[in-house]
């Protein structure tokens, strides 16, 4: 953007007018309001993220950004969106029409490369350097929970019959089912992260609640409350005891589905679904039009979504050595797990492989 200028900061140093004009140039957008894009959400990654930074786009001579970009800064000057690893939603925040040069915004934050893995997909400024798209799974509720239902029983009749049987099982043989949408106990919020951590460790994955950064980060939005940007902790209950519960972010129109999991003990009784069906239903009572399920491939995403969007996955580089050394560090990786992903048996057998090896490192 050689006609304007560039200030980074960090996220903790701008002003509410600043974070105001941000939300007003996301509004101003066409994609759906998700809440990893907001303010709240950067300055949350900045107390426990400390490279965490934010360039402010100006035009000219106006003293009114007209873009933002939340990124983080390594050790060694690479880039990447910020909360890379846990954001399901990336890129910048631009007034329409604006256009900045790629690499000239690299070199004014001080970075050789900016990599991200939920790029938005209409984030011009980078979807050019991805390389590979992904399919996030969403469900859309805007014309009402009763629509979504007959969507459903359209496209997968015996999968919601047999679902809604076994909520009315659980409440038979474990007491009285109930959802609460918005719940505060944080005991519920920490037996959801046991459990979510026993499951990474049952199938084989990497406990991202192993990394203090992350369970400090879900803490600090557990607490956020802003009209785009709030902390979600949606519980189902039988009796007086948590079967399963979800922890997510919340923009007034969408519900980014961050953090399932559910207590193994009742797993009979599918209460992850029970758990996302009656997410539907508060979320449209809300007035949220859209669930965003997130990337990857789930059995379960594949039974309640009803349709996908397109996000991408890549590293946008400015010429130099930092940046080489970047990608030939990325990309064999990169490619190593697109060839498994294009390939189900491979996939299948991977995955197998993975839960075996988790049961072999169990005590």
């Amino acid at each position: 953007m050689s006609s304007g200028r560039t200030r980074v900061l960090r996220l903790e140093e701008l002003g509410e007018g600043e974070r105001e004009r941000w939300r007003e140039l996301r509004a101003a957008t066409e994609a759906p309001r998700s809440p990893f894009m907001e303010p709240e959400f950067a300055t949350a990654v900045s107390r426990v993220r400390p490279q965490a930074r934010v360039a402010v786009l100006y035009e000219g001579a106006s003293a009114e950004p007209a873009g933002f970009l939340p990124y983080e800064r390594g050790a060694l000057g690479q880039g990447r969106a910020i909360g890379l690893g846990v954001s399901d939603c990336q890129g910048a925040v631009l007034r329409p029409g604006l256009a900045p040069a790629t690499d000239e915004l690299l070199r004014a934050c001080s970075v050789s490369s900016f990599a991200f893995d939920n790029l938005e997909a209409d984030q011009a400024l980078f979807v050019p350097h991805a390389a590979e798209e992904h399919a996030t799974f969403v469900i859309d509720v805007e014309k009402g929970y009763e629509t979504y239902e007959t969507v459903l029983r359209a496209q997968s009749p015996k999968f919601l019959k047999t679902t809604l049987a076994k909520e009315r099982r659980l409440g038979r043989q474990a007491g009285p089912v109930r959802f609460v949408f918005d719940e505060r106990d944080p005991a519920a919020l920490r037996a959801l992260i046991g459990w979510k951590s026993a499951q990474y460790r049952r199938t084989g994955r990497r406990d991202r609640f192993a990394q203090e950064w992350i369970t400090r980060l879900v803490g600090h939005l557990a607490g956020t409350r802003a009209p785009e940007c709030t902390g979600t902790l949606s519980v189902l209950y039988a009796g007086d005891r948590p079967v399963a519960a979800h922890f997510g972010l919340r923009s007034a129109s969408v519900l980014a589905c961050w953090f399932p999991a559910y207590e193994p003990e009742f797993a009979k009784f599918s209460p992850g679904l029970v758990l996302h069906l009656r997410m539907a239903e508060a979320a449209a009572g809300e007035g949220i039009g859209l669930l965003d399920m997130g990337r990857g491939p789930a059995e379960y995403k594949d039974s309640l979504k009803t349709g996908e969007r397109a996000v991408y996955e890549g590293e946008a580089t400015r010429p130099g050595l930092g940046a080489a050394l970047q990608l030939l560090r990325r990309e064999p990786a990169r490619r190593a797990h697109g060839f498994v992903v294009a390939r189900p048996r491979l996939a299948s057998l991977a995955s197998r492989t993975l839960k075996g090896t988790a049961r072999l490192r169990r005590p």
